[in-house]
């Protein structure tokens, strides 16, 4: 399955493509937040494009337990402007992370060419109307109150998502530029999140390019006893792990690092 996105070429299948995390918020739970500074959020993104980055994805909402929402012309002015230039010099695909309309009409316009509903088109459906009309990706992830299931949670995962792909395809977007997420770190336990880890070959069963964001995050810190900042070996065993049950797709914030330990997953499994 072969996606065109921003003049971009993703040969989904062939290889694992990397995307970085830039995110413009004073509180996210990874410790990389640069709050307003839109100069340092530009600059991280293309220090990440030096060091491999396939894709950047720009964040001005923090998603941690807890957080505090903010508006949606507060995370304009948080993003726009740091997407408008990554997209200009970067040499790479943008993805506006956020869930709001206004949010990421404001981030396509700048030159956003994907947009990452965390989500999942629950909220805001007309994300993926935005998405067809301006010839973008979609990331679908999923997500949830709470983390009671009533069934076997990959299957309840994968139920959601093939709703969310279906609604995308409805509204225009084509099947390859939709991407899934099963919500590592999302409305689930650790030991949930291990379960998905563990059968993440499941969700080939919906024929969809598959995008895993484990870093740094607090189900590897409770597995190590260890805090967010000196979580990066943990980080590379499940983006290894994701990528050898078919990953397509790994988001990180330890761009170097994990391209090193991408090509070494992909020799491997690809």
């Amino acid at each position: 399955m072969i996606a065109e996105i921003g003049g971009h070429r993703f040969e989904w299948g062939s290889r694992t493509y990397v995307m970085g995390i830039v995110n413009v918020t004073p509180d996210s739970f990874s410790g990389d937040g640069l709050g307003e500074d839109r100069a340092a959020a530009v600059a991280q993104g293309l220090r990440m494009v030096e060091e491999g980055a396939d894709l950047l994805d720009v964040g001005g909402e923090s998603t941690r337990p807890g957080h505090v929402p903010i508006s949606a012309t507060e995370e304009i002015a948080r993003t726009e402007e740091v997407v408008r230039r990554l997209s200009k010099e970067s040499g790479v695909a943008v993805s506006i992370d956020t869930y709001k309309i206004d949010v990421a009409e404001a981030a396509v316009a700048a030159g956003a060419t994907i947009v990452n509903d965390v989500l999942g088109l629950a909220r805001t459906p007309a994300l993926a109307e935005l998405a067809a009309r301006h010839d973008c990706a979609l990331i679908v992830m999923h997500n949830q109150d709470g983390t009671e299931y009533s069934g076997d949670v990959i299957a309840e995962v994968k139920r959601f998502l093939r709703a969310s792909v279906d609604e995308a395809i409805a509204a225009g977007v084509p099947r390859e530029r939709i991407l899934i997420d099963p919500g590592i770190g999302f409305g689930k336990t650790a030991d949930q999140n291990w379960e998905v880890m563990r059968r993440l070959e499941e969700l080939r069963e919906l024929e969809q390019p598959v995008l895993i964001g484990t870093s740094r995050k607090s189900f590897i810190g409770k597995l190590l006893d260890l805090p967010v900042t000196d979580r990066l070996e943990g980080t590379a065993a499940t983006v290894t792990a994701a990528i050898l049950r078919g990953a397509d797709v790994v988001r990180v914030h330890d761009v170097l690092e994990m391209v090193r330990v991408v090509r070494v997953a992909d020799r491997m499994s690809r």
